[in-house]
């Protein structure tokens, strides 16, 4: 008897339409297009502007544009899983206001935060509520607002990150097509490389919080590189080894979106050849939840059925891994 596994069967993104600029950024803090161009690869990104718009704004009309070209209507979802380091706020799930914004009645709906890695991880467990028989269409969104933790006099973070949200249909198929395998892994003690300082329980808001900066971005970026590229490579080759999968049997890898540097030396670790490794950094910047869905939409014209993809992520915590993915259509 075939397997039932979860297939993407349709992706559509949704882009704030600010584009900030290296260049606006050379007249907003101490740095210029080309420390920016060669430390990162990033040209621009985009930043959601305007009065009470949030993550699940950008999310929902990500889910209402996937719906549309999917041709489902909103009342057919079992689920929405939103993968999101930037929650409208502490509870409810943004998730339960994304489905709410686009119209989603009948599903149960929460988040999931393991920062840059949250998007695979919840691909993940949504492939995982497909494959038990009981949901057909598990909507998935990675939705951040990233400009709303980013410190823009920091000049080391605020040229990295942009604001997007992208969503993914799964259904299921008794087809070789879908998720088929992953390798994940987590190192608490990394927290102190990459966090926001204040607005958890351990340290809630105050004054005190505020004044000293606290509810931004913090990274030591060396320490994030080294580890990024180590973690992301090995993952990635080890799902490969796991299924017998040579370089050349990949189509494409997806590499979270975090720095050309780390893009390049991942790919180069891989054995994959350049134009076989996605990337939109240059583009839309750091959207971490975002990022590896955006790839998918972007290259989606690129993309043929059977195709074997390797997703791979990094992210704070530290979190990592990697998912492999045979396109579906």
């Amino acid at each position: 008897m075939a397997k039932v596994r979860a297939a993407i069967t349709a992706v559509h993104g949704h882009l704030p339409e600010y584009v900030l600029t290296n260049q606006e950024l050379e007249q907003m803090v101490d740095t210029s297009d080309e420390w920016i161009s060669t430390r990162t690869g990033i040209k621009e990104r985009r930043i959601l502007k305007g009065e009470g718009l949030a993550s699940s704004d950008m999310g929902a009309e990500a889910v209402k544009g996937l719906l549309e070209k999917r041709g489902i209507d909103p009342a057919e979802v079992d689920m929405v899983l939103c993968a999101t380091a930037t929650p409208d706020m502490k509870f409810p799930a943004t998730a339960n206001l994304i489905s709410h914004k686009a119209g989603i009645k009948n599903a149960f709906s929460y988040d999931m935060n393991a920062a840059c890695s949250g998007f695979l991880y919840a691909l993940v467990t949504a492939a995982y509520h497909v494959e038990s028989g009981r949901y057909k269409k598990v909507v998935l969104v990675g939705s951040d607002k990233m400009s709303s933790i980013v410190d823009y006099t920091d000049r080391q973070t605020c040229v990295l990150f942009g604001d997007a949200a992208c969503a993914v249909l799964l259904e299921p198929t008794l087809e070789e097509t879908g998720v088929m395998d992953h390798k994940f892994g987590a190192e608490g003690s990394g927290w102190v490389h990459l966090h926001m300082k204040a607005g958890g329980s351990l340290k809630p808001p105050s004054y005190e919080t505020i004044d000293a900066g606290e509810h931004f971005i913090y990274q030591e970026g060396q320490q994030v590189f080294k580890f990024a590229v180590t973690k992301m490579a090995e993952m990635s080759l080890d799902v490969m080894s796991n299924n017998n999968l040579s370089a050349d049997d990949v189509q494409w890898v997806v590499p979270h979106q975090a720095n050309m540097r780390i893009i390049e030396a991942t790919g180069r670790r891989m054995n994959i050849s350049p134009e076989k490794v996605m990337v939109t950094i240059h583009k839309y910047g750091n959207t971490t939840n975002a990022t590896i869905p955006l790839c998918l939409w972007d290259y989606e014209d690129k993309l043929n059925k059977g195709d074997n993809i390797i997703l791979t992520a990094f992210g704070g915590g530290f979190t990592w891994g990697a998912i492999w993915l045979k396109w579906a259509y």
